[in-house]
């Protein structure tokens, strides 16, 4: 479809990738739709080649679509990043907790990455999907010992947050006869703010994760004495959706400084993880770095940091995880009903809402959304995007332009690949959306929708409760 000026700028296209992109690829953590997203003859959206409309016919909605083309464009380019600018050994890690099923974590580990797990349903899906146990990594604050055995016993790195879990670890260790050291990671806390939410900001000293900075000279020690328990490298993490490269450049320095004292302990370390962060393009106001520049500035501080120190490179690593998937993936709702508050506001209800996206009403995140089903016609009205469910703060879009909608209409907002199915809830006992997996005109369920039969799955009814005839 030929699109005009004036309907790029003040309709849905607006928020089209560039048509005739320069050579250089599109960075996919600035876009607000899939690199694939474009608008065909019946001025509908079609994303990896599929029409959403027909895709919402197909499967209903709320719909999760996930770009294959986009996701797999976003490994390449942190692959081909770090090949650029780090000359030592590199590994990235899938940080699953930003959407964790068997598709996505094949699809990321076909393209050499490892996975991030902070759960023993994380780590049981990345194994279930083929992920090689050696690139897998358990996180967590609070790792129950049933985890920790389920990780060693696989092979996996245990990527250690505090003394109980190093206590755990070493009783786990005693078990093991003639089995090698447990390789670990040691999560450390490097006291770097962000500005960025205080919920998702985890590097700075008064946060739940990482041990503190004070206590490393206890913490190296007790390992430098044990046998069953291997330190390979050390591990930060600063937080998420961050536009700032300073901070991760900062973080370099610190991390280095801390592998000098683990060396004269007589740790064995040769990596350095310094988790991921970098942000994406939520609204058009964003403008967070391409991967290339995180990468590129993150890679060098390191060399920087290892070259004054007279330190080898070490394997570096890092854990992206919005950056990846957030901006492969849309959600297309079914518009309902209407709701006019004279001089105040129009409101127009969705099939789904914070059971699908909790984080509007959680960390007051904006989105931006588009009328799939008419792309081109011009916005005429500005309304409140309500969800269905029974609590006031269910909002999924305040204020946004639109064309005049109608009942049945196909409204998809942007960028819900990350913390958005990961996050779903059945409140109000609504069954979770299907997933689809879309790629050159070809969509393949990747997560099938919730019936009425799943919520009450797992309910159980004492006889003494049920009811005669």
């Amino acid at each position: 479809m030929l699109l005009t000026e004036q309907s790029l700028q003040n309709s849905s296209c607006q928020y089209l990738p560039p048509q005739n992109p320069a050579q250089k690829p599109l960075s996919t953590n600035q876009q607000l739709l899939p690199l694939t997203a474009r608008v065909n003859d019946r001025d509908c959206l079609e994303i990896g080649g599929c029409d959403v409309s027909a895709l919402v016919e197909q499967f209903g909605s709320p719909l999760y679509i996930l770009d294959e083309y986009t996701l797999r464009s976003a490994c390449r380019q942190y692959q081909e990043a770090f090949a650029q600018f780090y000359p030592g050994e590199s590994q990235i890690i899938y940080a699953s907790k930003a959407w964790n099923c068997l598709a996505v974590c094949a699809i990321v580990a076909s393209e050499g990455f490892g996975c991030d797990v902070v759960s023993g349903g994380e780590l049981y899906t990345a194994l279930k999907a083929g992920i090689d146990p050696k690139h897998i990594y358990l996180h967590g604050n609070n790792k129950s010992r049933d985890e920790l055995q389920l990780a060693i016993e696989n092979g996996c790195t245990v990527i250690v947050d505090n003394h109980l879990e190093l206590e755990l670890l070493v009783d786990l260790a005693k078990t093991r006869s003639n089995a090698p050291p447990i390789q670990i990671l040691l999560r450390l806390t490097p006291g770097i703010e962000c500005h960025t939410h205080e919920y998702i900001r985890t590097g700075h000293l008064d946060s739940k994760f990482g041990f503190d900075p004070n206590q490393l000279n206890d913490v190296f020690s007790f390992l430098s004495q044990q046998s069953g328990i291997e330190c390979i490298g050390l591990h930060a993490h600063i937080g998420s959706q961050i536009f700032e490269r300073q901070p991760h450049q900062d973080l370099a320095g610190v991390l280095v400084d801390w592998w000098q004292k683990a060396v004269s302990y007589g740790l064995p370390i040769q990596v350095l993880n310094i988790g991921g962060g970098l942000g994406i393009r939520y609204t058009e106001s964003d403008d967070p770095p391409t991967i290339e520049e995180w990468v590129k500035a993150a890679c060098q501080a390191v060399v920087q940091a290892c070259e004054a120190k007279g330190l080898p490179l070490p394997k570096l690593m890092a854990e992206p995880g919005r950056s990846l998937i957030a901006s492969a993936c849309v959600t297309a709702y079914t518009i309902g009903s209407r709701k006019v508050v004279p001089d105040i506001r129009t409101y127009i209800a969705v099939d789904g809402g914070m059971s699908d996206n909790p984080r509007p009403i959680t960390y007051q995140s904006l989105y931006r959304a588009i009328l799939a089903n008419r792309m081109s016609e011009p916005f005429q009205e500005t309304v409140t995007v309500a969800g269905k469910h029974c609590e006031s703060g269910d909002i999924v879009i305040e204020n946004i332009s639109l064309p005049t909608t109608n009942p049945g209409d196909i409204l998809v907002v942007l960028a819900t690949g990350a913390y958005n199915y990961s996050m779903a809830s059945n409140y109000n006992r609504l069954p979770r959306p299907a997933a689809i997996l879309v790629h050159e005109g070809e969509a393949s369920l990747i997560l099938e929708r919730e019936t009425y039969e799943d919520l009450i799955r797992q309910d159980r009814l004492p006889a003494r409760l049920m009811q005669n005839g």
